[in-house]
């Protein structure tokens, strides 16, 4: 019986892939390309992987002085497309890469406009229900970047104040849970990229602005102004990021996964991440924030060969 449940499932995974490609159906040339999935199949045809990425999110996604996309989500994306490329035999594919925002940038997955997103994105349970996630890239939570001079240590200092956050994140939310838990009487306003959340409050139009504590560092130390503005308050939210796909493709999902496994076994990941966060930034700031106890922890149990080596 279970043999025939999981035949009948390969069979809803075929039928379902044989939906979104109507086109291959009548093309027998392409229709070994099922076996892919469509985002393979597509990538195969095109030669070309759609990246999304972010205009401000140091030191995962964002812009170098040449306003070229760069980051440790980004890199760790153009492992994947070197993995794409050994799953669909084409060692010379072509990266596109596709501004999102945080309000976009789901949509943009789900209406197949990206193939993969590489920014700075929380996988939570909600979202999960709708887009796939690869294996833990960081973990951060919601804090508080306020005015150096301001008298506040914490969300219960900003009673009756104005909080400004990034539309489409979940950092919104913890907000709001928070302004209810202590009966605040917060206005909270949002921006629609980290960037403008940040001009927001160096006009004075908001006495704090809520986001993930690396993010908010990585905007200080961009900006210059450790003399201006400081991270404050105990986490309001638990964030663990991870690279976003399209939902319901395991040739996807198995690539995605293999590439981390890959990076882990060969001990590049520590590295990598030792580049973005400890060393200097092609822009010339340096965040100095070492890896974290769960983050290590994650990438040591990626690492295929550890038990070997116990």
């Amino acid at each position: 019986m279970h043999g025939m449940a999981q035949g009948i499932a390969t069979a809803a995974r075929l039928l379902a892939a044989l939906a979104f490609l109507p086109a291959l159906a009548m093309d027998p040339a392409a229709a070994q390309d099922v076996g892919l999935s469509p985002t393979l199949a597509n990538i195969k045809r095109t030669h070309t992987v759609r990246l999304g990425y972010r205009e401000a999110s140091p030191p995962f996604s964002f812009l170098d002085q040449s306003n070229r996309p760069i980051g440790y989500s980004l890199e760790l994306c153009e492992a994947i497309v070197e993995e794409i490329g050994t799953a669909v035999d084409d060692d010379a594919l072509k990266i596109e890469y596709v501004k999102v925002t945080s309000e976009s940038r789901i949509p943009a997955v789900l209406e197949s406009k990206i193939d993969l997103e590489c920014g700075s994105t929380t996988a939570n349970a909600e979202r999960a229900r709708q887009v796939a996630f690869s294996p833990l890239i960081f973990v951060a939570g919601t804090k508080l970047m306020v005015p150096k001079a301001a008298p506040v240590s914490g969300i219960t200092d900003l009673k009756g104040k104005t909080v400004v956050v990034t539309k489409g994140t979940t950092n919104k939310q913890a907000i709001a849970a928070a302004d209810k838990k202590f009966a605040l009487g917060l206005t909270i306003v949002t921006a629609d990229d980290h960037e403008q959340s940040y001009q927001i409050l160096a006009e004075g139009k908001a006495q704090a602005f809520a986001t993930d504590d690396i993010l908010l560092y990585g905007l200080i130390a961009r900006h210059k102004a450790q003399d201006r503005f400081k991270v404050v308050g105990d986490y309001l939210s638990y964030d663990p990021y991870g690279i976003m796909f399209r939902k319901g493709e395991p040739p996807l999902s198995a690539v995605v996964e293999r590439t981390f496994r890959k990076l882990a076994t060969n001990g590049d990941l520590v590295p990598l991440y030792n580049k973005w966060f400890m060393s200097r930034l092609p822009t010339g700031e340096r965040l100095r924030v070492p890896i974290s106890l769960q983050l290590e922890e994650a990438f040591k149990v990626l690492d295929s060969s550890a038990g070997t080596r116990n």
